[in-house]
This record gives C-alpha cells, sequence and structure tokens, in this order.
C-alpha cells in the first residue's frame, strides 16, 4: 500500500490509560492508526517499529520525563512531535519548542482542539513549497534550493526542521516585503494559531541562529518593529551590485 493511500499513523505516549483510551477513540474516529506506548523506552521500541506520522508526547512521565524523551526522538529523526501537557506555564511551553517539539497542547483538551492541532502539524510537515524558483543564490554565503528543500550556508547543508523550512520559504518568497506576525502565523501555521504569537518569535529566532553569521545583527531576516519580519531584498541588491 502506498504512503499516500493509508491512513495517519499517531504514537500517544502517556501513562494516563484513561487519557490514551479517550484519544484512541476520537483518532480513530476521525481516520487516524492509533498506536499506544506508556512510558519513554516502550516509546522508543515503538517508534522504530510503527514508524508514525506524527507523536503526542505526554511530559509527565514516570522515569523519562517527556522532555527527555523529546531529546531521543530528535536524535534519531525529525518526526512531529506535539507535547501534551497538564502545565498552561509558559516556560514548559518555551523548554517543549526549543527542543523540537512543533507544538503542545495543554489539558485538558477538547478531542476537536486536538485532531484540529494533529491536522495542521501533518500539513507542515508534508508541506513541498514553490519549486519552480529553484535555487536562490541570497549572496556568496547562503544558497536555498527549493527544488530540493536544501538550505547551504557557505556550500554546507544546514538541517531544517520542517516548520523551519516553511518559514524561510514563506519570507523568501516575500523577500523585500514586511510580514506581520498575523500573517506568517495564518501561513506558515494556519488558522488554528491565530492567538500564539510566540511562535513566530521563537521560529525567527531558531532560523537567525543558523542562518546568520550574528544573530544580534541579523543580515537577513530583519526585524520591523512593532510590525513583523521581513526577508533582506536580496534580487533588488544583486541588481545594484551589476
Amino acid at each position: 500500500m502506498e504512503k499516500s493511500s493509508r491512513k495517519n499513523r499517531i504514537l500517544v505516549v502517556d501513562d494516563e490509560r484513561g487519557l490514551v483510551r479517550i484519544i484512541r477513540l476520537n483518532l480513530e474516529q476521525d481516520g487516524f492508526e492509533v498506536f499506544e506506548a506508556s512510558n519513554g523506552a516502550q516509546a522508543m521500541d515503538r517508534l522504530r517499529a510503527v514508524i508514525p506520522d506524527l507523536v503526542l508526547l505526554d511530559v509527565m512521565m514516570p522515569d523519562l520525563d517527556g522532555f527527555t524523551v523529546l531529546k531521543m526522538i530528535r536524535e534519531v529523526g525529525n518526526t512531529p512531535v506535539i507535547m501534551l501537557t497538564a502545565k498552561g506555564e509558559e516556560a514548559d511551553k518555551v523548554k517543549g519548542l526549543e527542543l523540537g517539539a512543533d507544538d503542545y497542547v495543554t489539558k485538558p483538551f477538547s478531542p476537536k482542539e486536538l485532531t484540529s492541532r494533529i491536522r495542521a502539524v501533518l500539513r507542515r510537515g508534508n508541506f513541498a513549497g514553490d519549486s519552480e524558483e529553484g535555487v536562490v543564490v541570497v549572496d556568496n554565503r547562503l544558497k536555498i534550493d527549493f527544488g530540493r528543500h536544501q538550505v547551504f550556508i557557505d556550500d554546507e547543508e544546514i538541517k531544517l526542521r520542517p516548520t523551519e523550512y516553511r518559514l524561510l520559504n514563506h519570507l523568501v518568497k516575500n523577500a523585500g516585503w514586511v510580514l506581520t506576525h498575523d500573517q506568517i502565523l495564518q501561513k506558515v501555521w494556519g488558522y488554528e494559531y491565530e492567538n500564539e504569537p510566540h511562535y513566530v518569535r521563537l521560529y525567527i529566532n531558531y532560523l537567525r541562529n543558523k542562518l546568520e553569521k550574528d544573530p544580534s545583527n541579523p543580515q537577513y531576516i530583519l526585524t520591523e518593529r512593532g510590525i513583523g519580519y521581513r526577508f533582506v531584498d536580496y534580487k533588488r541588491d544583486q541588481n545594484r551590485g551589476k
């Protein structure tokens, strides 16, 4: 069976059996194939055996907490991960995102909210972007191959997570134009994230840390205070140099 014709596989990692049962019921009704793990070690075994399309990962678990398991998952691949947390504290959310989580959902959550977030993350992961531009040479240092989804700094490939690449794609496609936080959220993350402006700030920082010579003095991704961000107008700069 081709991957495109099968159901998306979701691995649920949580030691609360009652909650897992509810999640399984709702996700199966929404057309997903669900697998379970009750601790970190079991989660890694299932990850290798099942090869899920997305992992729902509880933060608070015995033995290995969710953050530790997330680090282990990121050491072996880029499988999308949504953190499940009973804490609404900003620090916990930021920590998960900084460790490589794609999203988080705070307990208690509605089945509709969870399904919506899962579909949004899967949609971002399947993003193909615009390949007609081919290779974009921003300057002597930065090159982007949109057809192959590759980014190079000084001819060395820089690995970007799917959301980072999607954000970079949108910024470069609109080089020279100022994009507001709301515009970026809607285009890169989706309508489900209209009240999550910190995602934009975090991922702009991630990109700057990977692309800029000096992230504190960016030359590619520029801040327009009180409005949003813009990617340097490299085409205009190149024309000036001719």
